[in-house]
């Protein structure tokens, strides 16, 4: 319609005007990703008026339905739909700039954290995020698993995990829920689309695609020539893989770092929980992990790296999908096989909150009083995860003080 050709010929903000308004989200939006899409509802469609409720549900749907950061995505296509490919980079960047310098921070000064009080926060900082990532998957699974078919889905996906563990056991585990989805679910007629006009032309389309495809299948190939190509292969593919919530990426992570060598444990578990008291998107947990291993590139370097490799799937998929989007959404065969899909991705993240989340935090009963705690806090006092975050650091301490 010509009123979309003027929207794609003339961008109605600045790059920078629009850097400046996701700079003051990523400073203030706390609650993950769930949360991020709320503030991002009240910022664009009912402040500024930036499109309507039908167009940034579609919007959130289709970020939903593709791998990757949902809220980010959202992010970057309001970004490229305002102000072109420039507003998009700057919507990424403001966004996600604020929690990556802090995890990056909480990087640097991990290794001078030392004695009984310190220890004990770090301590707390893992019990933390037992009561998250219980949240998560209780969230996940009222949501993605409302009925026996997509409960029997998540169970058989952590019966995949405990017979192949690793990423290539969640690579199985979240193919064989999509093909049972597919097979079981009954398909439901997609409704009228209204997605917003965002410029993106099939040929750049079919550019990112093959751009994503080639990462997919070039990076593991390269993996053992250096650690940089390692890195790269092991964040991509964290980020190509997740599906259903940002909480979905610890597992992938876990895989492709701690069972690497490259992360000890208890960091990854301080980090993760660090993560959870940042305002941003949770993907910048990929900032610190990148910043912490021993072998280089690690520091600012790595941090880069892992940042850059982690985003970069989604957003290329959500460039080819962008297209196509309105006959895709509208396809049955497709919802049944992402619902499927999705409800594997619950089994996944219950099977890293027994390990290696439960397994590595609690030893003993006051580490379960306080990881109890922590989750009612969250759950029926709803409480922010920040608060949560910092109560429980300073209980793990003084938990290392009594003991």
């Amino acid at each position: 319609m010509p009123d979309h050709a003027d929207q794609h010929a003339h961008p109605k903000a600045s790059p920078t005007e629009v850097f400046a308004v996701f700079l003051k989200l990523g400073l203030t939006s706390f609650g993950g990703p769930i949360a991020h899409l709320g503030y991002f509802r009240t910022e664009f469609v009912e402040r500024r008026r930036w499109l309507d409720d039908a167009a940034y549900a579609d919007l959130v749907a289709l970020c939903q339905f593709l791998p990757g950061p949902a809220s980010s995505q959202v992010g970057f296509a309001l970004g490229l739909m305002r102000a072109g490919g420039l507003g998009a980079v700057a919507a990424f960047i403001g966004f996600t700039l604020p929690s990556a310098l802090l995890l990056l921070a909480f990087a640097q000064i991990m290794p001078l954290l030392s004695g009984p009080l310190a220890m004990g926060a770090i301590a707390g900082l893992k019990i933390v995020a037992v009561a998250i990532v219980a949240q998560a998957v209780l969230g996940m699974a009222r949501s993605l698993c409302p009925d026996g078919i997509r409960a029997g889905i998540a169970v058989g996906a952590v019966v995949c995990l405990a017979a192949f563990p690793g990423v290539w056991g969640m690579l199985g585990a979240i193919a064989l829920g999509a093909m049972a989805g597919a097979a079981l679910i009954r398909p439901e007629i997609g409704a009228a689309s209204s997605t917003p006009a965002i410029a993106v032309t099939k040929g750049q389309s079919i550019g990112a695609l093959i751009a994503f495809v080639g990462m997919i299948a070039l990076l593991p190939l390269l993996a053992d020539l250096s650690q940089l190509f390692a890195m790269l292969d092991g964040f991509v593919r964290a980020g190509a893989l997740v599906f259903g919530g940002g909480h979905v990426v610890l597992p992938l992570l876990e895989a492709e770092t701690v069972a690497r060598g490259w992360v000890s444990t208890d960091d990854f578990l301080a980090g993760y929980a660090a993560a959870q008291a940042v305002p941003g998107p949770l993907f910048t947990f990929a900032t610190y992990l990148g910043a912490v291993p021993g072998p280089a590139p690690n520091g600012l370097a790595g941090a880069l790296i892992a940042s850059l490799a982690i985003f970069a799937p989604g957003f290329l998929i959500l460039i080819a999908a962008l297209p196509y989007w309105a006959k895709l959404r509208s396809l049955p065969s497709a919802q049944a096989l992402m619902r499927g899909a999705n409800a594997a991705v619950v089994g996944v993240l219950g099977a890293a909150l027994y390990d290696p989340v439960f397994s590595s935090a609690i030893d003993g009963l006051g580490d379960l009083a306080l990881a109890l705690a922590c989750f009612v806090m969250l759950i029926a006092w709803r409480m922010p995860p920040w608060l949560v975050v910092l109560i429980g650091a300073i209980a793990g301490a003084g938990l290392a003080l009594v003991g």
